[in-house]
């Protein structure tokens, strides 16, 4: 899938429906895709595991998003229905639902309490390793790095935009 098509036809109108835009998350959920499905190659785990969607989102992550964050937060939830297709199982639309996987990976790093980092790729490969692929996850940030720039391409090394720290 073009880079450049996810981030502006799915990245930055799913985050600016759930009023969670800015450039870091639009960049974080980019990069993600990038390292987890190398831009929707596989939209399916490699050798049979759980994760589905271009961002590789376990059916147990889904799940417990929905049971332990979104149960609290009714109006998260209303915007959330109104990506779903009807009498497709939530965790099924991961796969096809470009609006709706977006949607649950920005959910899923919103739920962490530490900010988004800085627009670099070394941070934004850091934080996804943290929140994301967790540090028992087989993922490297020198592997997230190395796959922003494949199928992304490269940013300065200085930050184009410091997160401003009063959301996440």
């Amino acid at each position: 899938m073009n880079s450049q098509h996810l981030l502006n036809e799915i990245i930055v109108p799913t985050l600016q429906y759930l009023g969670m835009d800015s450039e870091v998350a639009r960049y974080l959920l980019l990069g993600t895709a990038a390292q987890e499905s190398h831009m929707g190659e596989y939209l399916v785990q490699l050798g049979g595991g759980p994760a589905v969607s271009v961002y590789q989102i376990e059916p147990a992550t889904h799940d417990d998003i929905w049971e332990n964050y979104l149960a609290y937060r009714p109006s998260l939830v209303k915007k959330l229905e109104g990506l779903l297709c009807p009498d497709i199982p939530k965790v099924e639309q991961l796969k096809g639902n470009l609006f709706y996987s977006t949607a649950i990976a920005r959910i899923h790093y919103r739920r962490e309490t530490e900010p988004l980092p800085e627009l670099t790729i070394p941070a934004l490969a850091r934080y996804w390793k943290r929140h994301f692929n967790t540090y028992e996850g087989k993922g490297k940030v020198s592997e997230f790095e190395h796959n922003f720039k494949r199928f992304i391409g490269g940013m300065d090394a200085e930050p184009i935009l410091i997160a401003d720290n009063t959301g996440h």
